[in-house]
């Protein structure tokens, strides 16, 4: 694996769990949509690096918005690799397959979970046939990031992150949200998003950061969490998504792979895992300078 060198462009890609909607603060410039965080892993694997960080992870984002422009309107985040890019990392495809939006929507509250589009958003994203066709066609995206990064940066190091892991081990009696068999159905399709990336990541030489196995210990229900339970609001992360400590520890994991040091992370401010300097571990609720107004985007 070829050194990265202090200043070398870092481009990080992906979708909301890269992005880090309700952390503080919100990148400035940033569009408020894209829920994009100065305390996200990339910010602050750059800082730990000395890299020069170009984040355009998007909250929402698919990997065909990384590939092509959105249909928003926004630009393909793989346009900003450039031939100077060293470091490229991804974390997306929660929402090809409709992992994290069928949890969050099928955790809203009764008179919300009962409105018919959301019955059939919840329906849809279950659907067998279309959940495998989804997921049929999620590798070979992740793929042909992987390959449109060297094409546009031959010499660069493209990492696949994959998700924290979010649900507790199955008959942990968690309790709801979300209802038991859909959170049955999110253990199943986190298992196969980790297993999907990690078979793009090899079969397009790129590597890979498995997140979902560093975090087995620190879902949402655990002791010490590093993504966040479902709630009505984005104040110290999205929910289902990762909180302060769960990027850093991420940022620890990037890190420790792009510099080939050994060994799993700890706890946020062990060595080894950084922790953005002035960041309070509860941020502020959402209204507050920087943080996003409301929870759109949770994806």
């Amino acid at each position: 694996m070829s050194e990265i060198p202090a200043g070398s462009r870092y481009v990080a890609m992906g979708s909301s769990f890269a992005a880090g909607p309700g952390l503080p603060v919100r990148v400035p410039g940033s569009p408020r949509r894209a829920g994009r965080s100065a305390s996200n892993y990339a910010h602050l694997v750059a800082r730990t690096l000395g890299l020069d960080l170009h984040d355009v992870t998007y909250s929402g984002a698919t990997t065909g918005d990384i590939l092509r422009p959105s249909a928003a309107g926004q630009a393909a985040q793989l346009d900003a690799v450039t031939p100077a890019t060293q470091l490229v990392t991804v974390t997306a495809g929660g929402n090809d397959v409709g992992y994290l939006p069928r949890l969050t929507l099928s955790s809203l509250p009764w008179p919300l979970r009962a409105l018919p589009r959301v019955r059939a958003q919840v329906a849809g994203f279950g659907d067998p046939a279309a959940t495998d066709e989804r997921f049929a066609g999620l590798g070979p995206s992740l793929q042909a990031i992987a390959r449109g990064a060297r094409e546009q940066a031959p010499d660069c190091r493209v990492l696949f992150v994959d998700y924290l892991t979010i649900l507790p081990p199955a008959g942990t009696g968690a309790g709801t949200p979300p209802p038991a068999a859909i959170a049955e159905w999110g253990r199943s399709i986190a298992a196969r998003l980790a297993a999907t990336t990690r078979a793009a990541a090899e079969a397009a030489g790129a590597e890979y950061v498995a997140a979902s196995v560093a975090s087995a210990g620190h879902h949402a229900w655990s002791a010490t969490p590093w993504t966040r339970r479902f709630h009505l609001s984005l104040r110290g992360g999205a929910p289902y998504h990762p909180n302060a400590a769960g990027m850093a520890a991420v940022a620890g994991l990037v890190a420790a792979a792009v510099s080939g040091a050994p060994g799993e992370p700890g706890e946020p401010g062990e060595p080894g895992v950084p922790r953005e300097p002035g960041v309070p571990r509860e941020p502020g609720a959402p209204g507050e300078p920087g943080a996003p107004e409301a929870p759109g985007g949770l994806t």
